[in-house]
């Protein structure tokens, strides 16, 4: 008797775990976005989105500590020791995302004929300025950490254990953009967007889904690179500091950067070593 919750959850573990991230993720956001809308009469401050990051993180502990005790928690945290990687994923991870910024800004200061603002980038989202420093931290704890523990650290290498790399980015890109969905109704940039938010969000999500595959299974598991990448870039991707220029510019290259990978190096493993699998 005492064996068969743990056979139970080693079967479903998977699923199991996107209904956690979804229910840790939105019990945080549910109600901002209620609150937003008008629904409930609570204002709730919209800073505590950044809780809603740790949704994946939680879910994966969660999961892994019933299935898998103690080894599976090592393997979970072991891709965060994965810092010697090849010199070009470490700068794919880190310098990359600056780069793009520094020709957004540029582009920006051509159209508009105004240098942007580089101070905004002390800002962060329903934040007083905190300083670059500690706004790109920020980044690195929630949306690198807390999400990239769950999605790339957990979910992808068994999704990768049955299916192509390629068709796990899609899968994982869909779950991962459908988690997104309440801030649809409170971020002030999805509410602009209409009815395109969600076509847009599943879109491009799906695209970095790739980028990132190819990211963790080239360095061979390493999260560390994943969660540099994944944060640093959204936090230049997203600051006013680069205009209306770097959302577009840094997206073209990404989708560009995806249509690349798959041609490259195939769909079985969107890296030139195999797909990583647990």
């Amino acid at each position: 008797m005492t064996d068969q919750p743990s056979a139970w959850t080693k079967k479903y573990a998977l699923p199991l775990y996107f209904v956690l991230a979804y229910a840790f993720s939105w019990a945080v956001e549910i109600p901002i976005a209620l609150s937003v809308q008008g629904v409930i009469p609570t204002e709730i401050p919209l800073a505590m989105h950044y809780f809603a990051s740790f949704g994946p993180l939680l879910a994966a502990l969660v999961v892994v500590s019933v299935s898998e005790g103690g080894p599976g928690l090592n393997r979970l945290f072991h891709g965060l020791l994965k810092w010697r990687v090849g010199a070009g994923y470490a700068l794919f991870a880190i310098v990359f995302p600056l780069g793009l910024f520094a020709v957004a800004v540029v582009a920006s200061w051509i159209m508009q004929g105004a240098f942007p603002d580089l101070r905004l980038l002390n800002q962060v989202d329903y934040l007083p300025p905190v300083g670059v420093l500690p706004a790109l931290g920020l980044w690195l704890l929630t949306y690198g950490f807390g999400e990239e523990m769950g999605w790339r650290g957990y979910a992808l290498p068994r999704l990768q254990a049955s299916r192509s790399a390629f068709s796990s980015a899609l899968l994982l890109g869909t779950l991962w953009a459908g988690w997104h969905i309440p801030a649809i109704f409170y971020r002030d940039t999805y509410m602009a967007l209409g009815i395109l938010a969600l076509p847009l969000l599943l879109f491009s999500v799906c695209i970095a889904s790739i980028v990132i595959t190819w990211l963790y299974n080239g360095t061979q598991g390493s999260l560390l690179m994943v969660i540099l990448f994944h944060a640093i870039f959204n936090f230049f991707s997203v600051s006013e500091a680069g205009g209306d220029s770097a959302p577009i510019v840094m997206t073209a290259v990404i989708v560009f950067w995806a249509v690349r990978v798959v041609k490259l190096y195939g769909k079985e493993n969107l890296a030139p070593v195999e797909k990583q699998v647990t």
